[in-house]
């Protein structure tokens, strides 16, 4: 080979740019044509134009059929929105309109309709089926939310219903988000049957598995009749409305039916009712509007779930501040009532504190609040009521509230000032001792910080149960006014000296003279810290700065619980 180049031939970077073809740059290409080399034939990439007739509904169209129907589905009917306001209820869109941040609602599944032909369902299948489900903020924090609509269906709960609030529950779990459920409706779809009574049950199992791993809220704002009712007592915190909220597992027809003794909604299962007697409310509120702000108020205080802590606000220098009124507040003698609301007022921050279970069980009071800008659970006996003894409902509430605070790593602070448990014959036959041990199990499982202050007596086993340091408290504090005794000096004295009383010349003086001896020798508030049962004896003022210090040393606690699958509570 020569090793010039030919006068015809050209360099490689001597070769002539090719001209782009105009159709390549309209969207079209070259493919070879069979069998002719290098000739081409232009092959369009977008499909020739319909014909005029086949043309389905541009995208503009679709849009507009898009937004009249979200907006018929928004709007409701019209008869039946105006029905639910004359009863003063709001509508479930409305209802979660006051409950979440402005513009934060993200609905899920607003076009589901059943699929059910039953009588007065045939031809019947509003969007929605009667529950508005999603997700929102409060407070700019995540949380899931349903909403029965009793505008269609009465808010009953048909399969499709129940599918939705499936998906919510399972949504909440699997985000670690609290779960609200606003609850408006007649109960199960007959039509359905049992269809209906498979939804309710994957609600409770989802229910059961969500307990202890994300806050459960439970809002009733109408009718939870029937099974619909388990759901309320599953969750953490209840809250109804007084006089358009009802509860009961069967209506005042049946009971008439069966017993004969008529009763009003209100009578069998109003607000008060479950506010005050069977203790299923948590919160009771006069109007919807309070309700849906105070369980806004709640989630501020709340943990997402286990795994996180409580949200926290700025320090409020509760390790020094002095608290003069404390001393005020408490009387120094043993028998004298007071408010201890007054007390959780002085050692919370800003004087706030969120009450749970207020008109039930009331010689015991439980509330969240916060300590130097940290979530705690607060326990304290009232003695305005019942002189603060405990009950079987007292220990019942306080043992359910130590659950949850535990459950979910709220530190517990007990204010103790108990003098037994109530006696009587009653109390025995209502089960005190089982009722009473669910409080004991509870203080001695948990492993959250625990911090015990002795503000006057303490007596019996109702000291014990009251996170004394014998069952696990971290840090036991006594007022100088402590009496951590069996049981009085009166009572001691009536049962020690019982012969010698009988045979004295003047029972009274003898009386006086030995509950004096007894007092100085056994209830002095220096017994039990020498015995090592109390850690410290504190100035009443120092109480906050005490707690705020004690809780700062705690707070990286850990405490694995034993190798089981769980305890075995007696209930």
């Amino acid at each position: 080979m020569s090793g010039s180049l030919d006068g015809g031939a050209r360099r490689a970077d001597e070769a002539d740019v090719v001209p782009v073809p105009s159709e390549s740059r309209t969207g079209r290409r070259r493919l070879p044509r069979t069998g002719e080399g290098g000739d081409a034939q232009v092959i369009a990439l977008t499909p020739a134009p319909a014909p005029a007739a086949d043309r389905g509904p541009g995208m503009q169209s679709l849009r507009q059929r898009r937004r009249e129907l979200q907006e018929h589905i928004a709007e409701g009917k019209l008869d039946a929105v105006r029905r639910q306001h004359s009863l003063g209820k709001l509508t479930a869109r409305e209802r979660l309109a006051l409950l979440l941040d402005e513009d934060s609602f993200v609905e899920l599944e607003p076009y589901r309709r059943h699929r059910s032909s039953g009588p007065g369902l045939a031809g019947n299948r509003p969007y929605t089926d009667g529950v508005v489900t999603g997700s929102g903020t409060v407070d700019g924090r995540r949380v899931f939310v349903y909403a029965q609509d009793f505008t269609l269906f009465g808010g009953s709960l048909g399969e499709a219903h129940a599918a939705k609030i499936h998906k919510i529950l399972d949504l909440a779990i699997a985000n670690g988000a609290p779960v609200i459920g606003l609850n408006d409706s007649g109960g199960a779809r007959i039509q359905e049957g049992v269809l209906a009574l498979n939804g309710y049950g994957g609600i409770f199992r989802r229910q059961v598995d969500a307990s202890g791993v994300i806050p459960q809220i439970s809002v009733i704002l109408g009718p939870c009749a029937g099974g619909a009712a388990y759901s309320p007592a599953l969750a953490d915190f209840t809250f109804m409305v007084r006089d358009t909220a009802r509860m009961y597992l069967t209506g005042p027809d049946v009971v008439e039916a069966v017993t004969g003794r008529r009763v009003s909604h209100e009578e069998l299962g109003g607000a008060d009712v479950h506010g005050t007697h069977s203790g299923v409310a948590t919160v009771v509120h006069d109007d919807e509007e309070d309700c849906l702000a105070d369980v806004r108020y709640l989630i501020s205080l709340l943990p997402s779930n286990y795994l996180e802590p409580a949200p926290a606000t700025a320090r409020t220098g509760a390790a020094d501040d002095y608290r003069p009124r404390l001393a005020e507040i408490v009387p120094p003698a043993p028998n004298q009532p007071y408010d201890m609301r007054e007390v959780f007022a002085e050692v919370a921050d800003d004087g706030e504190f969120f009450e749970v279970h207020a008109g039930w069980a009331r010689n015991v009071l439980c509330a969240l609040a916060r300590i130097d800008g940290r979530v705690v659970g607060l326990v304290g006996n009232q003695p305005v009521v019942l002189a603060g003894v405990l009950d079987g409902p007292a220990a019942q509430k306080a043992a359910r509230f130590v659950r949850f605070c535990d459950a979910f790593g709220i530190p517990l602070v007990s204010l103790v000032d108990v003098p037994g448990f109530l006696p009587g014959v009653e109390q025995e036959r209502s089960g005190i001792i089982r009722q009473g041990a669910q409080l004991l199990h509870a203080y001695c499982e948990a492993t959250v910080p625990r911090i015990q202050v002795i503000l006057r007596k303490a007596y019996g086993g109702a000291y014990i149960v009251m996170d004394s340091r014998s069952i696990g408290c971290d840090l036991s504090l006594a007022w100088p006014t402590n009496e951590i005794a069996v049981m009085g000096a009166e009572g001691a004295v009536n049962v020690l000296y019982r012969r010698d009383l009988a045979a004295a010349a003047d029972p009274a003086a003898l009386r006086a003279r030995l509950v004096a001896e007894y007092t100085e020798e056994y209830l002095n508030p220096q017994y039990s810290a020498e015995r090592g049962l109390v850690d410290d004896i504190i100035d009443p003022a120092d109480t906050r700065a005490a707690i705020a210090r004690g809780l700062a040393m705690l707070q990286d606690k850990r405490k694995p619980g034993p190798s089981r699958k769980h305890g075995n509570l007696p209930i």
